[in-house]
């Protein structure tokens, strides 16, 4: 049986621009597939959670403008409207660990927001998940400087 692995989607449809989305997408896909394991990208497709899309579901996921970002605490919500979303880490672990996938990727994983009092689901996800998660690290997106200035400026730590 071939290996799979776990890809998020919430970078699809809320992480990068457009087409770089979908082309970004189709590269971890293909890079799966090269190192001998079977790329499940993970996403609510029609109200149904998805393990493994197909390359047109791919693309209409990355240009759905309407696609809800669903972390592992949203999921039943877009599931009992029917809708479409990109799922984020926790999301991923939740679902890659129900579907008996042991290894999921994503390009980096949220932290704590707002001097400690936001901190991601992606982190409490992870231990909870019996899937070993392969990342950068905290999205680049995050200013961690600026968050430390913040946090100093206001008292907190």
């Amino acid at each position: 049986m071939t290996p799979r692995v776990a890809l998020e989607s919430a970078v699809i449809t809320h992480g990068l621009p457009r087409p770089a989305n979908l082309e970004s997408a189709r590269e971890c896909e293909e890079a799966v597939r090269e190192s001998g394991a079977e790329p499940a990208t993970i996403a609510v497709i029609g109200g149904a959670v998805r393990v493994g899309i197909a390359s047109e579901e791919l693309r209409t996921l990355a240009e759905d403008m309407e696609a809800r970002k669903c972390a592992v605490q949203d999921i039943g919500i877009v599931v009992a409207r029917g809708g479409r979303g990109g799922v984020t880490v926790s999301a991923t672990l939740a679902i890659a660990g129900q579907s008996g996938i042991a290894v999921a990727s994503t390009g980096g994983i949220g932290g704590v927001h707002h001097g400690g009092r936001d901190v991601s689901a992606d982190l409490y996800q992870m231990t909870r998940s019996p899937v070993t998660l392969v990342c950068a690290g905290a999205k680049s997106i995050l200013d961690l400087p600026a968050r430390w200035r913040c946090s100093k400026r206001s008292g907190s730590r």
